[in-house]
């Protein structure tokens, strides 16, 4: 049906992560035409990405094919595109590829990328963690560090492969030092012939006071102590202040260090910046009480590009559970609008905060009802597998887990694509 034909409202939404995904199924039986676009094919389970650079799940145990997902959702066009523009007022996206998309409803929730505070340089010594490219080039990174110290006869170049920090002290950060050392301390063991991975150095480095800022400081220091028992040097309190190709400075000390991840902070996607209103320090959209636009009100933004305040004043967290309920309150809105009704406010519902640190090891803060150690880590376990989509994907991190669990195993621990440094094919 063409658009002239169509009269069914138009919306666009822009990205397939959690708030846009659950945006566009909760309004599968809407009177809508939706058109979902997104630079990926895969909605992509962002808590266990993690997990893939460590080696200890493969890129499809954690995503999904859009198209997939939305096959029986017949008022839903799925697109493969870049947004790079959008003209609010003329109802109008622009993409990368020169084309335009027109919409009467726009949902943006096109999420964050890395922020490094000024120091972008900084950036291809210190890659994040955002997407399964990132995750992929990530896990390429550590493994090669033991097979580049294995190989090395000096041993200062020896010790600074087998040197690695992560900036940033929070949950991203404390799931990648823990599971890392569990790597070098178990995983790896007897592997190798002329390096011991259990004298890897892997240092976390948070700038603040303590680690895990956003829990309770309770569990803060029952998640330190549990990253020493891992084998993770943890300093807080003093900021990286430089980082290059040979290691980073820490305070007055340079450390030799070949592989360094930055965990420490996000930017919201610059994609906001076109909508001509005012943003705040990180990038964010500050949003009306129905999530939509000031001055735009077809417009709304839901995710982490959304600056959201709840009652107290308090922001509302860029985690998962807060970017599925602006979704789901976006689509309850533009229901209302359909209806010609008017919609509510959008209240968060906070159920809590919860991390994993390592085995058997993790932090969950329930509104008074704190854990630590190992019965956190079995709720953090079936929290995340819940979670997920598919029974697929469900069953095939369980075993996963379990195998790894027993083993010490991960199963995906293969070295992909080349770079500049490897040694020519033979």
């Amino acid at each position: 049906m063409s658009e002239l034909a169509d009269p069914l409202p138009r919306l666009l939404v822009i990205g397939g992560g959690f708030a846009g995904l659950w945006a566009t199924r909760a309004l599968a039986r809407a009177p809508l035409r939706i058109t979902l676009l997104d630079r990926s094919n895969h909605h992509l389970f962002q808590p266990l990405l993690y997990q893939v650079a460590t080696a200890g799940l493969s890129a499809p145990d954690i995503a999904a094919p859009l198209r997939h997902i939305l096959r029986r959702q017949r008022n839903v066009e799925v697109r493969l595109g870049e947004a790079t523009a959008i003209d609010a007022a003329g109802r109008q996206v622009a993409l990368a590829d020169g084309s335009t998309l027109g919409f009467d409803y726009l949902l943006l929730a096109s999420g964050a990328t890395h922020a490094y505070f000024g120091h972008d340089d900084w950036a291809a010594h210190a890659p994040g963690l955002k997407s399964l490219d990132d995750a992929l080039h990530l896990r390429r990174r550590l493994l090669l560090a033991f097979e580049r110290a294995e190989a090395c006869d000096d041993p200062a170049e020896r010790t600074a492969w087998l040197n690695f920090a992560i900036v940033g002290g929070g949950p991203t950060g404390v799931e990648l030092a823990g599971t890392l050392a569990e790597i070098a301390r178990h995983t790896l063991k007897r592997e190798f012939r002329r390096i011991d991975p259990a004298s890897a150095r892997v240092r976390l480095i948070e700038a603040g006071p303590r680690v895990l800022p956003s829990f309770p400081e309770v569990l803060s220091e029952r998640a330190r102590r549990q990253l020493q028992r891992l084998g993770v040097e943890v300093s807080t309190g003093v900021p990286v202040t430089a980082i290059d190709a040979g290691g980073y400075r820490l305070g007055e000390e340079y450390v030799p260090a070949r592989t360094v991840v930055w965990a420490a902070g996000v930017a919201a996607s610059p994609l906001a910046r076109s909508l001509g209103v005012p943003l705040d320090r990180a990038g964010r959209v500050p949003v009306e009480a129905d999530l939509s636009v000031p001055g735009h009100p077809h417009v709304f933004v839901a995710g982490d590009l959304a600056a959201v305040k709840r009652a107290d004043g308090s922001a509302v967290p860029g985690v998962a559970p807060a970017a599925k309920q602006m979704g789901r309150h976006v689509a309850a809105t533009i229901r209302a609008r359909l209806r010609g009704e008017q919609a509510d406010a959008f209240r968060y519902r906070d159920f809590g905060n919860l991390a994993t640190i390592g085995r058997m090891a993790a932090v969950v803060d329930l509104h008074g009802v704190r854990l630590s150690g190992l019965p956190a880590w079995w709720f953090w376990l079936a929290a995340h597998v819940f979670f997920l989509i598919g029974f697929r994907n469900r069953l095939v991190v369980l075993l996963n887990w379990a195998w790894a669990y027993w083993s010490y195993q991960r199963a995906a621990r293969i070295i992909l694509g080349r770079d500049a440094q490897d040694p020519a094919p033979e």
